[in-house]
């Protein structure tokens, strides 16, 4: 069962896209203010061009021509090499654009030239994490909230990069820093309980989700994390009426549906845990675990039809796995597919030893004796 762990609710996509929003209604700012400062505070080379240009770019960003911006603004930067705002908007742009190497390197520039700007670590900070450097975003972030002490964004974003660094108790600290401007977040709450349950403290996930629970009834990732450290504290009856309620908050979530029907497995219940698992894949068809989940059932009930089914879907979504390959075999096999079942068994052999994996080569291999 899959019960003392769970991924974050809070994933990275929802909270960068939302971080996104609030850098371009800050970074927008520093363009129109580059265009209007007096020229005797621009670079000396060419104002004239630099403000038409400064004035061009801004045109284009209110069209939406994103890229064309980009182009006015490099050849503004140009002109006026010092200018950390026309680096900046460059950023902005580019991190629009999902160019978040280019934008790194635009904020990096600024930053160079203002280090005490703390809109730029943010923004570096945002970039970094979308580009999975999560160590140099947590620095850029905890920059941010050096520059400004009560910076909730960056504290959020600072939380979110640590929990994927695997520093929970990190996370929570910068989670609770946004609490303190913020005491009715519920989502806030979530991921103080979601960093708690990644490490096996339930009894602090449970009081955090509680808290979330009450601010939030109706977010289907409260129910899931707070059925989920109900369930590991021993309350059975309460965790799983907990991810019902997320299932009908959210029928579409497959995880959801995975969960449940981890905990009518471990109850013993086949056929209601087969039948979740089953609406799993229906709302959710890459969902790979609860694949690999009905192929088990499906073997063991001897319906090897269905494990057929499940276990080609699982050599589709990852065809590395070589368990997959071998189950493939195991279920072929049992339809006196044996020409088939070879073929899955010698894939299997193959990726065993491509992975080192002794064990699972001799395990082939017995299978590929048996049938030949």
């Amino acid at each position: 069962m899959r019960l003392a762990f769970l991924r974050l609710t809070v994933g990275k996509n929802i909270v960068l896209a939302a971080s996104l929003i609030w850098v371009g209604t800050l970074f927008v700012a520093p363009v129109v203010s580059a265009q209007t400062l007096p020229p005797q505070q621009l670079p000396a080379t060419d104002d004239d061009r630099l403000n038409q240009l400064l004035e061009q770019g801004r045109d284009l960003v209110q069209a939406g021509k994103v890229p064309d911006a980009i182009a006015v603004y490099q050849e503004a930067v140009r002109l006026a090499p010092d200018n950390a705002r026309i680096y900046s908007a460059l950023g902005f742009l580019q991190a629009r654009q999902n160019n978040f190497e280019a934008a790194v390197e635009a904020y990096q520039q600024a930053i160079a030239i203002d280090a005490s700007n703390p809109d730029f670590h943010y923004a570096l900070g945002f970039c970094k994490a979308n580009l999975g450097d999560y160590q140099g975003a947590a620095d850029a972030y905890r920059r941010t909230t050096q520059l400004r002490r009560n910076d909730v964004e960056a504290y959020l974003g600072l939380g979110i990069v640590l929990s994927r660094l695997g520093d929970y108790d990190g996370a929570i600290a910068a989670y609770r820093q946004v609490l303190a401007s913020n005491p009715n977040n519920g989502r806030i709450y979530e991921s103080i309980g979601s960093a708690y349950l990644q490490q096996g403290q339930y009894q602090e996930a449970l009081e955090a989700l509680q808290r979330a629970n009450q601010l939030e009834p109706r977010r289907s990732t409260v129910q899931l994390n707070l059925g989920v450290a109900l369930l590991n504290l021993g309350d059975v009856a309460a965790g799983m009426d907990a991810l019902k309620r997320a299932a009908e908050l959210e029928p579409r979530n497959g995880t959801i549906h995975l969960q449940i029907g981890d905990v009518y497995r471990a109850q013993g219940n086949a056929a209601a845990a087969r039948a979740q698992y089953e609406k799993a894949v229906a709302v959710q068809p890459s969902l790979r675990e609860a694949h690999l989940e009905l192929g088990e059932l499906y073997l063991e009930e001897q319906d090897y039809l269905r494990a057929i089914v499940a276990y080609r879907k699982l050599v589709e979504l990852d065809p590395q796995d070589a368990d997959a390959h071998f189950q493939l075999g195991v279920a072929l096999q049992s339809r006196e597919r044996n020409r088939e079942a070879l073929k899955s068994y010698q894939q299997a052999r193959e990726l065993y030893q491509q992975q080192n994996n002794q064990e699972g080569v001799q395990k082939a291999e017995a299978a590929i004796d048996e049938i030949e």
